[in-house]
């Protein structure tokens, strides 16, 4: 990660112009539409963002998808990464499911590998690994489930990027397993005190001004800081910042974040060109 000083002072040319040194990765949960059913603008949203987090048919999208949205991704530059959720195509994979630590580790490698081979198929591959949903959140803070998550990704390849909520039980696991760790954080999510995420059913959970998310995201990569629903300042250090493809106006928010994050000094690329 390339950080420098975070925030040296301020420029007059405008309100996100912090002197940063700072390389940030800005993802976005693509490929989710199924059959008739379109979920997000992923056209729009992919020429914005740097790293693609696809849906593997099982929460979302289906094999027209997949390979479509991969196509995208490949014709724009932006790094491909297998999106896996629980099997709830109704849910949308946003209900909380029990599986067994094997049923989650096998149903984890049936979905990279399936991305991977419509990868493959058009001469690219996979760069990272981020859980949807329940499955994301419920194995942040589940050792159990992190490490079927954890043994999932190695067992396809040990060279792929786990992405993980900040400060969680997950980022942990991943880096005792032996692979790379991205350290996410949300553009367009509220946040508890505590640091997870506001359940989509409370108040606040979800940010759709593209003003209040182009502040939060310069503060969160030029100050480590982001600010609960409370008010709480919790600190992080992400190396990647998510916007959700089926908030509505996503492609809004990640242009208006983009442009602060350039008038702030910050570098904005794939994670896998520069993660270590």
């Amino acid at each position: 990660m390339q950080i420098g000083s975070l925030r040296q002072g301020l420029s007059s040319a405008g309100p996100y112009q912090h002197i940063v040194a700072r390389t940030i990765d800005l993802n976005s949960d693509l490929g989710e539409s199924f059959g008739a059913y379109t979920i997000g603008d992923d056209a729009a949203l992919m020429p914005e963002i740097t790293s693609a987090n696809v849906a593997c048919g099982v929460h979302g999208g289906d094999p027209l998808v997949m390979e479509r949205t991969v196509r995208l991704a490949r014709e724009h530059g932006v790094g491909i990464g297998a999106h896996p959720g629980f099997p709830d195509l109704v849910g949308f994979g946003r209900r909380d499911m029990r599986l067994s630590p094997a049923e989650l580790r096998t149903t984890i490698v049936y979905q990279i590998g399936a991305l991977s081979a419509f990868a493959r198929a058009q001469g690219t591959g996979l760069q990272h690994v981020k859980g949807h949903g329940a499955l994301y959140n419920m194995a942040a803070d589940d050792e159990v489930q992190s490490r079927a998550i954890a043994e999932a990704v190695r067992s396809v390849d040990p060279d792929l990027i786990l992405v993980v909520l900040h400060g969680t039980v997950m980022e942990r696991v991943g880096r005792d397993a032996g692979l790379r760790v991205a350290r996410e954080a949300f553009a367009d999510r509220g946040y508890t005190p505590a640091g997870r995420l506001v359940g989509r059913s409370q108040p606040q959970a979800l940010i759709t001004d593209p003003e209040a998310v182009a502040r939060r995201v310069v503060r969160m990569v030029t100050d480590g800081v982001v600010e609960a629903i409370d008010g709480t300042e919790i600190r992080m250090t992400p190396d990647t910042i998510c916007f959700h493809g089926d908030t509505p106006g996503a492609p809004r928010l990640v242009r208006a974040a983009r442009e602060a994050l350039r008038r702030a000094g910050a570098d904005v690329a794939s994670m896998g060109r520069w993660l270590k």
